[in-house]
């Protein structure tokens, strides 16, 4: 069950949808329960790796553009027709809210807490937020969190039996090879350095934080996505070229393009566009918080500045226009700490921690 799937565009939908191509071809037959995306979104119908069960759904209050299930009778249906023998939480919060007799592994990857305290709930909303995570994952036989900080963030809330379970990159996809040098003429026709934001434009990530980056001299700011900010950003940001969301090939080819990658959001439970970033060759600057901790190595694959503060968001971008060997040296460094992390390893790690929740409950069934 995912709270995300295709036709949407984030990082659940994304992985989820990969996990599901590794357990087909490794001759599992999943079977994905997801809600339904809005009426006439393009891309519902798939070509997916495996059925789809399509749930009622209703758009986020404050978040329109993401839908939510409504779990029914036929939720349980789906999963007792297809006679599963593991339930697998993709970033449960509405689906997976009800326990399953079944052996069940959740993965952790949307900061919802963080989000209700972004979003002014309050810190009633947080501790809700927090209270509804608990109960969720400490009914699962495991939690898989994405990244050593979101790890321990859930084992300091109560969350019990939690492990780590990273994510794959493409580094096919991304390689430093899609490189066009008409593509940088035409974002940089003065020859600038190419500072690039790639992800959602939302309140929670805040790009607002890149207006010093902006401002340097000889640098231009490329943003690539879409989202709820995205007009306000437009208005704060007149010199950043804004290219709308992009995907596959067209997107390799930004990231190739690019000569720096700066993410400014300091809620990351992992990260998924810095370790492409990182795959394309660039050096990385991001705040020092959650994910972006064990995808960046400081003064080696980038830098990690202090979490939403502008000055040295800006800085560490401004040692790396200013030298450009610090740069290609730091871009080598990180693609080769990504290149393990291909998406079939990472599916064989998940289906190694399958494996040990049945074999536990096996045995507790003896």
């Amino acid at each position: 069950m995912t709270e995300s799937f295709p036709p949407d565009v984030n990082g659940v939908a994304h992985s989820t949808l990969r996990i599901t191509e590794h357990l087909v071809a490794h001759g599992h037959q999943p079977l994905v329960i997801a809600p339904a995306p809005a009426p006439g979104a393009p891309g519902t119908a798939g070509p997916f790796p495996c059925p789809v069960v399509r749930l009622r759904s209703v758009p986020v209050p404050r978040y329109r553009h993401f839908r939510t299930a409504l779990p029914g009778p036929g939720l349980r249906a789906a999963v007792a027709g297809h006679r599963a023998d593991l339930v697998h939480l993709a970033s449960p919060f509405v689906l997976g809210s009800g326990r399953s007799p079944l052996p069940t592994v959740a993965v952790y990857q949307t900061d919802m807490p963080g989000y209700a305290r972004v979003y002014r709930t309050g810190p009633l909303g947080e501790a809700a937020a927090w209270s509804w995570v608990r109960r969720i994952h400490n009914a699962a036989d495991r939690t898989l969190a994405p990244s050593t900080a979101s790890a321990s963030s859930l084992r300091a809330h109560g969350i019990e039996r939690v492990w780590v379970w990273g994510r794959g990159v493409d580094a096919q996809l991304f390689d430093p090879a899609k490189r066009s040098e008409a593509l940088r003429r035409e974002l940089a026709p003065g020859g600038e350095v190419l500072a690039g934001y790639v992800g959602r434009l939302a309140p929670e990530k805040r790009v607002d934080l890149l207006g010093e980056v902006a401002a340097l001299p000889g640098t231009r700011l490329v943003i690539v996505g879409g989202g709820p900010a995205e007009a306000a950003l437009r208005r704060s940001l007149p010199g950043a070229v804004f290219l709308g969301p992009k995907y596959g090939a067209e997107l390799a080819e930004i990231y190739a393009s690019l000569d720096i990658f700066v993410h400014s959001g300091a809620r990351e439970t992992f990260g998924q566009t810095l370790q492409e970033a990182a795959a394309s060759g660039l050096p990385v600057v991001a705040p020092a918080a959650g994910g972006p901790l064990d995808i960046v190595c400081d003064g080696v694959t980038g830098f990690l500045v202090p979490p939403e503060a502008p000055g040295p968001l800006a800085g560490a971008v401004s040692r790396l226009v200013r030298d450009p060997a610090m740069r290609a040296a730091m871009g080598r460094a990180a693609r080769r700490k990504v290149l393990g992390r291909t998406w079939p390893a990472i599916g064989d790690e998940l289906i190694g921690h399958y494996a040990e929740i049945l074999r536990h409950r096996g045995e507790a069934a003896r």
